[in-house]
């Protein structure tokens, strides 16, 4: 079987939540399955890291596409220009775009529709390309993979798509995250607090990603409690995010507040993580949430949305707080404070609950569905 896949997002130091699923399934499922070859499509110049076995064949064709007008040109001329001279058997793409005009069978994985739900969280150009094209992408793919049940029926309801069109491949998270003893936690807080103690926060700067109520919580939680808790927020800049930077500057708790920037070091991330006293994740909407189960991998407490699938990644191993609601956030951080022994049982139950995701998993079953797209 000839399989050609979109990996534009594969990109050294870049990937966020798309690129790692892209990453972690394609690096298992092409050693898995030497006998079949996979010709991998960038827009730019490639890391040989990410050509995982001898049956993957790079090709880089432009121009390089970050821009809506971009991408049309990639996906529908450049794109359709390799199929139509490899001829595959399939094309995936695991980052929810399409090429339109043509025969060859496709599989789409698109991971949520929170731009549809939250159109002033994206660019305005941004929303209107994937307002326009993505209920074309999903009614043209033969098999849609995506990441939770939640996004399953948001795409069922909102695009009119079948259930057998749909399939679930839940998103797994990094094996290799491990809790940090107390030498360890002791090192993080004495080099980036002083000593304290801090809750934290990780992903993109996005308004999606409610940063703007995480710190307006915060600052009711220093009020309320008096505490010397920090707050760290990691992730790189994005959409609007200079309006959190100017918030955080206005905050009367401005030292207590720190923005870290995107942390390379998986090393480093995996002990700010599991030194904190708690992960505070709390978007407005999810498709998953990794950051989830990583929080849970590190063995640290996790406060999250009672919202869109989060509950269902996350089952009772979580202090939920409504994300529209600042009160409801800082109540949440005020009662983990408050409850040391809350914190012990929420890591306990996160042990539980992360095991039941993995890469993996997510890979069999991504494989299952080419599968059944190539007999069919």
């Amino acid at each position: 079987m000839k399989i050609v896949v979109n990996t534009r997002l594969l990109l050294k130091n870049k990937m966020e939540g798309v690129g790692v699923f892209a990453y972690e399934t394609l690096k298992r499922i092409t050693r898995a399955h030497p006998e079949h070859q996979f010709y991998f499509l960038f827009d730019r110049k490639y890391n040989e890291e990410f050509i995982f076995a001898e049956n993957v064949t790079p090709i880089v064709i432009g121009p390089q596409a970050r821009h809506p007008f971009l991408w049309y040109i990639w996906f529908e001329f450049s794109v359709k220009r390799v199929l139509k001279r490899i001829k595959p058997d399939i094309f995936f793409s695991p980052e929810g775009y399409l090429t339109l005009n043509t025969d060859v069978k496709s599989i789409l994985v698109m991971h949520d529709l929170a731009f549809e739900h939250y159109p002033l969280t994206v660019p305005p150009l941004v929303w209107h390309y994937y307002h326009h094209f993505s209920p074309k992408f999903a009614n043209k793919a033969d098999l849609i993979c995506t990441v939770s049940k939640f996004s399953k029926a948001d795409i069922e309801g909102r695009y009119k798509i079948g259930p057998d069109k749909l399939r679930l491949v839940y998103n797994g998270y990094n094996a290799t995250l491990h809790p940090a003893n107390e030498t360890v936690k002791a090192g993080i807080r004495e080099e980036y607090t002083s000593g304290a103690r801090y809750f934290i926060f990780v992903g993109g700067l996005q308004p999606r990603k409610n940063i703007k109520n995480l710190i307006l919580a915060f600052e009711l939680f220093k009020k309320s409690t008096g505490s010397d808790h920090k707050l760290f927020i990691v992730g790189k800049a994005a959409y609007k995010s200079e309006e959190l930077f100017a918030l955080k500057e206005r905050s009367e708790y401005n030292p207590d507040i720190l923005f870290t920037g995107r942390v390379e070091s998986l090393d480093v991330l995996n002990n700010m993580i599991a030194s904190s006293e708690a992960m505070v994740y709390v978007p407005f909407f999810e498709g998953f949430g990794i950051p989830c189960l990583e929080a849970m991998k590190c063995e640290t407490a996790l406060i999250a949305s009672n919202t869109s699938s989060i509950p269902e990644v996350c089952g009772e191993a979580v202090i939920y707080a409504n994300p529209l609601s600042v009160d409801s956030i800082a109540d949440a951080m005020v009662k983990l404070y408050s409850d040391p022994g809350l914190r012990e049982r929420l890591i306990e139950k996160g042990r539980e609950q992360c095991r039941k995701f993995s890469w993996d998993k997510t890979a069999e079953l991504v494989w299952e569905c080419i599968e059944e797209v190539e007999r069919k």
